[in-house]
């Protein structure tokens, strides 16, 4: 099921498939993914009780022997994530990793040993939650985690990461009592839910702390209520800043801390704070990780939709960067292109941050082509100009008859116009949402 789809049908299918009921022996995977988002009145219903419930039921509280990491975070979650994995799989560990959410196949949120999991695996985890859960109600997201606690446990795997997918404290991977977690970076972003200070986002996030485990914070701004609560309930912790530095020095970088210094490691592809945060990590739980499995791995790891390049002649970058925080990241690693024309395609969610997002690029971008969103909680392509426009005049350096703008109603049509005017030494930004990113991708595809 693609990302596009998974939350616009929402009401659609409750309809045509609540009154089927359960689907039956044969049913495909995407009959269940319908199913499951048919037989919950909200996509989002945070909480630990229900979905606890079904995990006691079905024996995945506790995940021993295997090791689990908890990553938090507003942004650098995926991206840690990958950089974990890769890492550890280099080392020898058998691992599994629980992401939401996916790009264009559903079968990506849970990932064994490299491999996503697959449409008859996925199935038979549904199919034992329904039997556990009885007459508890749980949201698709939910059905989710379950699933791959349910797969992972199967597995008898070496460590299990999971993503947190929306704050920490409430969300439904914090039912696990992780052996270690890592919290990447701390910014405003689902405010309805987690407040709208980086106080209370960094409360929210900090759920995921335990008594007496360790925590890595990779947030080098890190709010107060953080580290009241760590020394509250008696969680150790390990602070960029703190307990472990790291340096870049031209094409190489180096890290620091008490009990491992290590110089001389390649720049990764994927964010540099993220991979201190996770050599800090994975040298504090796994000293034995040699320096070249962490610098092989790190190096290596990748992300779709994390400044992925698609094509090169234009190059084609895509980025699923939805929140200032994150534009901030993308507008730096664009700024190596100085002196080149960049033209960027931006679609977002109307409850999205639309105007600081695009404060932070507006430097960069030479031209923006806006695309509506057709889907529910959709921008359209005027509102993305609108909070271009309250941008400038916001920065009245910034002269707004100089920057190109158009709009589209789709982003096919988009990408259409933009591709008909790029050069081919211009440099092509999609951003703004993991639909655009989806989106694109699927236009894409044929043409690979």
């Amino acid at each position: 099921m693609s990302l596009n789809t998974q939350q616009d049908d929402v009401n659609k299918k409750a309809a045509s498939v609540a009154h089927g009921g359960r689907p039956k022996q044969g049913a495909t995977l995407q009959d269940w993914l319908d199913y499951l988002l048919s037989i919950h009145p909200a996509e989002i219903d945070m909480g630990l009780s229900r979905v606890s419930q079904v995990a006691k039921q079905l024996q995945l509280l506790d995940l021993a022997p295997a090791q689990v990491i908890t990553v938090a975070g507003t942004n650098g979650k995926g991206t840690s994530c990958a950089m974990l994995e890769s890492v550890l799989s280099f080392a020898g560990k058998r691992v599994g990793v629980y992401s939401s959410p996916h790009l264009i196949h559903y079968n990506e949120r849970v990932r064994i040993q490299g491999v996503d999991a697959s449409d008859e695996a996925l199935i038979a985890a549904f199919s034992a939650i329904e039997a556990a859960r009885g007459a508890i109600s749980l949201t698709f997201f939910e059905y989710a985690t379950l699933a791959g606690l349910w797969l992972f446990k199967a597995a008898k795997l070496d460590v299990i990461i999971l993503e947190v997918g929306l704050g920490g404290r409430l969300d439904a991977t914090n039912m696990i009592d992780a052996d270690i977690c890592l919290l990447t970076s701390i910014a405003l972003d689902h405010q309805e839910y987690l407040g709208d200070t980086r106080e209370a986002v960094g409360r929210e996030k900090a759920g995921v702390f335990r008594a007496n485990r360790l925590a890595v914070i990779g947030e080098p701004a890190l709010p107060i209520t953080v580290t009241d609560y760590a020394e509250q309930i008696g969680t150790p912790v390990c602070r960029v800043g703190h307990e472990f530095s790291y340096e870049a020095q031209g094409n190489t970088w180096s890290f620091n801390s008490p009990n491992r210094q290590i110089a001389a490691l390649a720049l990764p592809v994927l964010p540099l704070a993220n991979a201190a945060s996770v050599v800090a990590l994975l040298t504090q739980r796994w000293p034995e990780i040699s320096d070249e499995q962490l610098s092989l791995g790190i190096g290596q790891a990748r992300l779709a939709g994390r400044f992925e390049t698609l094509s090169t002649s234009p190059l084609v970058i895509v980025d699923v960067a939805h929140n200032p925080h994150a534009a901030a990241y993308l507008a730096k690693q664009l700024s190596v292109f100085n002196g080149k024309r960049i033209l960027a395609l931006c679609a977002m969610l109307k409850d999205k941050d639309m105007a600081g997002v695009l404060s932070e690029l507006t430097d960069v971008v030479d031209a923006w082509y806006f695309a509506s969103l057709q889907n529910e909680r959709g921008a359209s392509a005027s509102q993305l100009s609108a909070a271009l426009e309250q941008t400038q005049a916001q920065a009245l350096e910034v002269n707004l008859a100089l920057t190109q703008v158009l709009e589209f109603e789709s982003l096919s049509q988009g990408w259409k116009a933009l591709t008909l005017e790029a050069q081919e030494d211009d440099i092509i930004i999609v951003f703004g949402s993991f639909y655009t990113v989806a989106g694109i991708k699927a236009l894409l595809e044929p043409l690979a």
